[in-house]
């Protein structure tokens, strides 16, 4: 579905270029009321740059947008998970937590529903086959 990817990538064009240019908005939701550390200003640029990548691979060629659809099917759950484990482990405040899970998972359905599985079974024949 065009829209779910068109839609992934508009989240992570945010939430990347808030990781990248202002990650220390992130870092207050995370750990309100401290300096944020030097260590968590370099985590959310370097996440927020990779995030900016995935998000032009997803407006990119049909081809590598679906290769960038199905990373994402793996990255968001994984970024899920450790939401959700932060959140039950109360390392974050609640309202982050929730919210970080939430946001991860619908990334997740995102990206499921981005993948074409048409366009993935085109082109296949039998295994071992070689395409012309």
């Amino acid at each position: 579905m065009r829209w779910a990817r068109y839609a992934l990538a508009a989240v992570r064009l945010v939430n990347g270029s808030v990781g990248l240019l202002g990650p220390r908005l992130f870092i207050e939701r995370f750990d309100p009321g401290r300096l944020p550390s030097p260590a968590a200003v370099y985590a959310f640029r370097l996440f927020g740059i990779r995030t900016i990548l995935i998000a032009l691979d997803l407006l990119a060629r049909p081809e590598r947008a679906q290769e960038a659809a199905r990373e994402g099917v793996v990255i968001h759950a994984s970024d899920t998970v450790t939401a959700a484990t932060l959140a039950l482990s109360g390392a974050v405040p609640r309202r982050t937590g929730i919210a970080t899970t939430a946001i991860s998972a619908v990334n997740v359905v995102l990206a499921v529903l981005a993948v074409d599985r048409n366009r993935a079974d085109r082109g296949r024949g039998p295994v071992g086959a070689r395409r012309a």
